[in-house]
């Protein structure tokens, strides 16, 4: 394996999400949030695009979020395993429900201030740097159903609000934020991304673009905040990326695989760059949307551009314009792509593609000129326990020295990244389907997709590869 220089300083660690780790949903003064409304099994699809029936959770379903991993009670035990492994940093998101139960609060809920105060504090003792997520897929459930949650403007004043009271009550111990995570979700899963229920007959995408209107607004607001109340500290957005590559040197395969990373490039052309592209406006004449903009909203826009570009890295996608070729979309990403030849995939169906990884930090960083921070990277995979209480999780290595190994390749092209903190560093629930089985971690948790098991932790032989990178700062990938 190629030896790489990763830059001093550079921020290895892991990344998990509050809504999928934390469990404990009412404790402590917490109020629902849409992913605690998400069961496993059949009806969380329909969900997760907008279909909701039910603003509470229903007895005959079963909702992992409810306990998760129980990280809320285990966060210690965690934290000193992501130590004992030399974590320099941690991304967490906090759960916006847990400072403000109902998210249009009077005043913020004290019990949950002093568990983030006691989570950050904890990470800090071991050398962590807390890397902090504002809203991570989990709007207050009182949100929605009062307001219909981001298609209103007034959650833009709420959203302000909460980002404020976290700026100042963490700005000693916080020094690297993001707005919203992968904020282009809210196009293909308007519900888990923005909270999104839609009525039938209503126009979906014009919601979808008001909405997100709303968020780039309320973006903007929380830089120019960050920036006001803690100014040492960098904030940046969040993308879920991935270059689309044209199925063929057809034209017309490289001008829609353009238009389908535009879809993506839009909001972070606005939260990077400061006002709405060109190829975004002739969209909207095109499909007759009318974006509702307050004066003062450009302004806004302009001067609250992010300092870096944080994105998620899975996989590459593919399109095509023939319709012989459409009939290869595969089912098992988010994102719909036609099959790629070229490409081994998971046990999930997403492509496996490290080179892509290097082409996507390439093309971010010559678009927006700004620093990357690789903020999720990582392989669902089923983990076998042998019986002699081993994991050995060869193909995870194989997946993530590759990765790694693409990034120093990207750092060399000149690309400057800030960190990597890979995705699940111990077995979390996934956000697209629910499961346990489907694992990222460096760390098994027993449980099973069903809520079974004692939620013990153990190390896999990723674990000890992992570590060895931390402290060869890349160098060894072996």
């Amino acid at each position: 394996m190629k030896k790489f220089s990763f830059p001093e300083g550079f921020l290895w660690g892991g990344a998990i999400a509050a809504n999928q780790s934390e469990g404990a949903y009412l404790e402590g003064g917490k109020g629902l949030t849409t992913v605690d409304l998400m069961p496993t099994g059949k009806n969380r699809w329909d969900i997760a695009t907008g279909t909701v029936d039910s603003f509470k959770p229903k007895e005959e379903e079963f909702y992992p979020s409810h306990e998760a991993i129980d990280f809320y009670h285990r966060y210690k035990e965690d934290i000193a395993l992501f130590a004992e492994m030399g974590f320099k940093a941690l991304r967490i998101s906090i759960s916006w429900a847990r400072i403000f139960p109902n998210g249009d609060d009077e005043q913020p809920n004290e019990a949950g201030l002093k568990f983030y105060d006691d989570l950050f504090d904890e990470l800090l003792k071991h050398g962590i740097q807390p890397v902090v997520t504002i809203a991570h897929f989990d709007v207050p459930v009182h949100l929605v159903e009062k307001y219909g949650s981001w298609r209103n403007r007034k959650l833009v004043h709420f959203f302000e609000t909460y980002a404020k009271t976290i700026f100042k009550r963490y700005k000693d111990k916080v020094k690297y934020w993001m707005t919203f995570n992968e904020i282009n979700m809210l196009l293909h899963l308007p519900f888990v991304g923005a909270g999104l229920v839609f009525k039938e007959g209503e126009n979906k995408l014009q919601i979808q673009y008001q909405a997100a209107h709303h968020q780039l607004v309320a973006s903007a607001l929380a830089v120019k905040a960050c920036h006001e109340i803690i100014p040492d500290a960098k904030i940046g957005c969040m993308l879920a990326a991935g270059m689309t590559y044209p199925y063929t040197c057809n034209p017309d395969d490289v001008y829609k695989a353009m238009e389908k990373d535009r879809e993506s490039f839009f909001f972070i052309d606005v939260q990077s760059r400061g006002a709405y592209p060109g190829y975004a406006i002739r969209f909207f004449k095109d499909n007759q949307l009318s974006i509702d903009m307050e004066d003062g909203d450009e302004e806004l826009l302009k001067n609250g551009t992010v300092d870096y570009i944080g994105f998620s890295y899975y996989g590459s996608r593919a399109t095509s314009t023939d319709p012989e070729i459409l009939k290869q979309i595969g089912s098992g990403n988010v994102f719909a792509s036609v099959e790629n030849p070229y490409l081994e995939k998971s046990e999930w169906g997403w492509p496996i593609d490290a080179k892509g990884f290097r082409i996507t930090a390439n093309q971010l960083y010559d678009r927006y000129q700004k620093p990357l921070f690789v903020v999720e990277n990582g392989l669902g995979a089923v983990d076998e326990v042998t019986p002699e209480g081993e994991i050995n999780d060869d193909y995870r290595i194989d997946y993530l020295r590759k990765h790694v190994a693409a990034m120093g390749e990207a750092i060399q092209d000149g690309v400057e990244i800030l960190g990597y903190t890979s995705w699940g560093p111990i077995d979390i629930i996934s956000a697209s389907t629910g499961e346990m089985k489907k694992r990222y971690g460096y760390i098994y948790v027993d449980k099973d997709n069903e809520g079974h098991g004692t939620l013990s932790r153990m190390k896999k032989k990723s674990f000890y590869w992992y570590k060895e990178v931390i402290a060869s700062n890349g160098g060894n990938l072996d």
